[in-house]
């Protein structure tokens, strides 16, 4: 009775797509084996080339066809897959490919990715727009990568589950505005408690192009969990605890040097820390950081410009680990403030800072190296003295290595309030 019951439901729904014109494709009609014991690769793909035959001459940006809302159907399956997932050349907009499983072969290809939004290596301007991935379990089997988006427009990754990557969970190559969000990626399934996750490898999210967006994601394995080789993108929202700071890896890797034009907000670093390479353009707010995780800036060509790290919380485990760490040395520093961040276990670092020094005496010195970021900068000081009834003549003295020294005319009982930032603006 159950297989005449789904033979008759088959024959109904392809009655109904029949008549009324359907523009739902659904890969079990083609052949695809929904429980992964035979290969689908070849059925999906049929099922792909049927939808992208358009239901008009309408076309989207730059002659894109538009398909009408087409919908490549999973129907709840899963599927094994020799090969990638590959769209036609001939490019494609409004459509979508969801609600099932893909899983890769021992055959499949260690440097393609399970789905494919790429019209080949010859291809120039886009191909592709308005194209959907959403409610998907994507499982690389530890074999090349789960979704390419490459010369694309207005691409959306949602709410899919992206695992045993080699390579990347989700490349995203040049285009223009895709968009992430509500997915989990992890090369290894774990939760924290797993020893195989110290031999993670790969890259969760590799955004290589601009104005693209991740937001309301999970990393929870990978070498690192974020890569940006592109600038204008914003990230927000994303767990990252893969652990790789750790383990010898990083959880968000900006390398972007002298144009970074980033936007990051809102995020958990979990025992990973933020790299950015020549800071240019860059912001990182209301985030939370645990386990020494931490923002290191890299000195490529040794410049900082436009930097805002601000409203933070550092958690870490007392070991003197610093909030912002410097790696190298940066001749250029301007419009950089770290300010405003809290911590506890660790070395709160900043760009504007205040102390006193109180005494009987004719200097007073007011140390403030441990806190400045940038070791031998301080491009304004503002200081106040007071001496009660005593008015004697003073000065700024010195401001080398971080110190600020006053210095009066004669000894006096006096307190000294100074406020030093890196900044000379």
């Amino acid at each position: 009775m159950e297989s005449v019951r789904s033979s008759f439901g088959k024959a109904r729904r392809g009655l109904a797509t029949s008549s009324a014109g359907s523009r739902v494709y659904h890969v079990t009609d083609y052949g695809a084996d929904p429980t992964g014991a035979a290969d689908a690769t070849a059925a999906i793909k049929k099922a792909i080339a049927d939808a992208f035959s358009p239901p008009s001459n309408a076309t989207m940006t730059a002659g894109i066809p538009d398909l009408g809302g087409a919908e490549i159907h999973l129907d709840g399956g899963t599927y094994l897959v020799n090969g990638p997932l590959t769209l036609p050349a001939s490019g494609g907009g409004n459509f979508k490919i969801h609600s099932g499983s893909l899983r890769a072969s021992a055959e499949f290809p260690a440097d393609r990715y399970l789905i494919e939004l790429s019209a080949g290596s010859s291809s120039s301007g886009y191909h592709y727009e308005y194209a959907t991935l959403r409610d998907l379990m994507l499982d690389c089997g530890y074999r090349g990568g789960g979704v390419a988006v490459v010369d694309s427009l207005r691409v959306g990754v949602d709410n899919c589950y992206i695992t045993g990557f080699e390579t990347e969970g989700i490349a995203v190559r040049g285009g223009h505005e895709t968009y992430i969000r509500n997915t989990f990626l992890g090369q290894h399934m774990t939760a924290g408690t797993d020893p195989g996750e110290r031999a993670f490898g790969g890259t969760a999210i590799r955004l290589d192009g601009n104005d693209n967006s991740v937001s309301d994601v999970v990393v929870f394995s990978a070498a690192t969990g974020i890569m940006v080789t592109g600038g204008a993108n914003t990230i927000s929202g994303v767990h990252c605890y893969n652990k790789a700071t750790g383990f010898g890896g990083t959880g968000i890797h900006l390398r972007v040097p002298g144009l970074t034009q980033t936007w990051l907000t809102n995020c958990y670093m979990d025992y990973t820390s933020i790299v950015a390479e020549d800071p240019v353009l860059l912001h990182v707010s209301s985030s939370f950081f645990l386990g020494d995780a931490n923002v290191v800036l890299k000195a490529v060509n040794g410049v900082a410009r436009g930097v805002q790290i601000t409203g933070n919380m550092f958690n870490g485990r007392g070991k003197g680990v610093d909030i912002v760490q410097l790696d190298g040395e940066f001749g250029t520093v301007e419009q950089v403030y770290v300010q405003q961040n809290s911590a506890m276990g660790m070395n709160l670092k900043a760009t504007t800072a205040r102390g006193s020094a109180e005494g009987n005496g004719s200097s007073w010195t007011v140390d403030f190296a441990p806190v400045l970021l940038f070791p031998d900068r301080i491009g304004h000081v503002q200081y106040s003295l007071v001496a009660g009834d005593a008015f004697p003549g003073h000065t700024l003295r010195n401001i080398s290595g971080n110190q600020v020294v006053v210095a009066t005319d004669k000894a006096v009982s006096a307190t000294v309030h100074v406020l030093v930032d890196q900044n000379s603006n």
